[in-house]
């Protein structure tokens, strides 16, 4: 087969995904007559997208409770823990917001509150922030751009996050672990653990489906985290064992669907 450009690559991996339910990095990059570094690339640029879960040598479609993009309830989940994450945001906080679609559902829900500093690793969040008519103040990490994360990472983002303190920091997560912390798949861990070490409060915002990946890196011990905001799909014995270690565990009901 022909090399394609990287899009088409990539929905060409999608639709064999979805076809096979699973596909292997050395056999897509036979496939498509690319590298495999490429091919393991496409991988974490489309799972950090939503649209499948990386393993060991491949990857897998997504649980269909966890997609997105075919299921309402998830969004509505992620639209329940931001309203509930926001009203632990008081006037006059400065805070982080960092990447991620979890954390950036608490943009609607902040023009209620009156002189906010914010700093952000994500344009994104930093473009919808500007775009508001009750225009916080922004600050950007800088740093440079991870294409994994679509976020800046790196030393200099960190060294403009230590000259600042923040009251609160907002971070996602791609798995939760209920006895090590948050976890993620992409090993730049540095400067999530730096917004924490900024921060006087660390709350992070993950629905509980986020419970059942089993995700190598851990991104935040609990003894680090102030707080957890999730659904109210999370079992009584995980959240048990979460305020086990310290942490306030609050559980947003679930918006209904209209």
């Amino acid at each position: 087969m022909q090399k394609r450009n990287t899009q088409q690559r990539r929905r060409a991996i999608i639709e064999r995904l979805n076809e096979q339910g699973e596909v292997a990095v050395e056999a897509l990059s036979k496939l498509f007559s690319t590298s495999e570094v490429t091919i393991r690339k496409d991988l974490s640029e489309l799972e950090s997208n939503g649209l499948l879960l990386r393993k060991f040598g491949g990857a897998v479609l997504l649980p269909s409770e966890s997609s997105e993009l075919t299921n309402e309830n998830l969004s509505n989940r992620k639209k329940a823990i931001a309203i509930a994450a926001a009203t632990l945001i008081q006037d006059h906080n400065r805070i982080i917001i960092d990447s991620g679609s979890t954390t950036a559902a608490l943009i609607p829900h902040l023009p209620a509150k009156r002189g906010l500093v914010i700093m952000t690793n994500s344009l994104q969040v930093a473009n919808t922030l500007l775009e508001r008519e009750n225009e916080p103040q922004v600050l950007m990490t800088g740093g440079t751009w991870d294409q994994q994360s679509h976020s800046f990472q790196g030393q200099m983002a960190e060294q403009m996050l230590r000259a600042y303190n923040f009251d609160q920091a907002f971070l996602g997560a791609a798995g939760l672990d209920t006895q090590r912390g948050s976890t993620t798949f992409n090993e730049l861990t540095s400067l999530s653990r730096t917004m924490a070490e900024v921060s006087k409060q660390v709350i992070v915002m993950a629905e509980s489906e986020k419970l059942q990946r089993k995700i190598p890196n851990v991104e935040l011990p609990w003894s680090k985290i102030s707080i957890l905001v999730t659904d109210d799909g999370i079992d009584d014995q995980a959240k048990h064992q979460i305020e086990q270690h310290g942490v306030n565990v609050i559980c947003a009901p679930t918006l209904e669907t209209h």
